[in-house]
């Protein structure tokens, strides 16, 4: 085993999840999958194996500090890109339903080549903007979980993402570390797209010098069929 693989198995330990052999080598070929892919599309600035392992691998399964993931739940991941967090979620915690959303289509196949060369089951690929998957009954209120490492305004990204979230379900977000004010901003935003922060969690990655927070949003009640609004206008008029 290559001491980047021992070094990705050790720090997830560090969080209190246990990779077999099976899960590593998973990993590893997604890995090998997205730097070929890169070549030819730009899915990722990140190509070393081990800072992969450190900024997306373990990045996206940190969720285990916030959110029990040995259960079979069901989470949208929005904007995923190259697919991340969903399928490192997926790959080290099999029993959850995963739906990759994201707008770009040739992002789309090659997720779906992911998930078929690792014989992935119960997650899906989806080409959308979330504007129009919100829309659609089979989306919208339908997920116990959004979650969404995607570079945008809180405001913004919960307009996006609350939509899809049950009652009583939440919406968390990858955040860097200082998300104090942002939050506190996105406030109104919240109320009136039927969610509340409840929680701020704020850690280093294990075996290295990254922070990463957590903001945590419930949804309290229906979010009202006006959101989200029509393409670009949560960004350039967030709530």
């Amino acid at each position: 085993m290559k001491k980047e693989i021992v070094y990705f198995k050790d720090s997830a330990a560090k969080m209190g999840i246990e990779l077999s052999d099976l899960q590593l080598e998973q990993f590893n070929t997604y890995y090998e999958m997205l730097v070929e892919k890169n070549k030819v599309m730009n899915l990722t600035a990140i190509t070393e194996f081990e800072e992969v392992v450190q900024k997306h691998f373990l990045d996206s399964i940190s969720l285990i500090k916030v959110e029990k993931l040995n259960q079979d739940i069901s989470i949208i991941d929005l904007g995923t890109g190259a697919g991340f967090p969903g399928i490192p979620l997926k790959i080290a915690f099999p029993e959850l339903e995963i739906c990759l959303a994201d707008s770009l289509n040739k992002r789309v196949l090659f997720l779906n080549e992911v998930i078929e060369e690792l014989e992935l089951k119960k997650i899906s690929a989806v080409h959308g903007r979330a504007e129009e998957l919100a829309r659609q009954k089979g989306y919208r209120e339908q997920f116990d979980l959004c979650v969404s490492r995607a570079v945008a305004n809180l405001s913004t990204l919960s307009e996006y993402c609350l939509p899809f979230v049950k009652v009583g379900g939440k919406f968390i977000s990858y955040k860097a570390n200082e998300v104090e004010e942002e939050t506190k901003q996105a406030e109104h935003a919240l109320e009136v797209l039927g969610g509340a922060c409840v929680d701020i969690q704020k850690f280093q990655l294990p075996d290295s010098e990254m922070n990463r927070a957590f903001v945590i949003i419930e949804k309290k009640k229906r979010t009202p069929a006006t959101y989200p609004r029509k393409a670009g206008t949560p960004s350039k008029k967030p709530l």
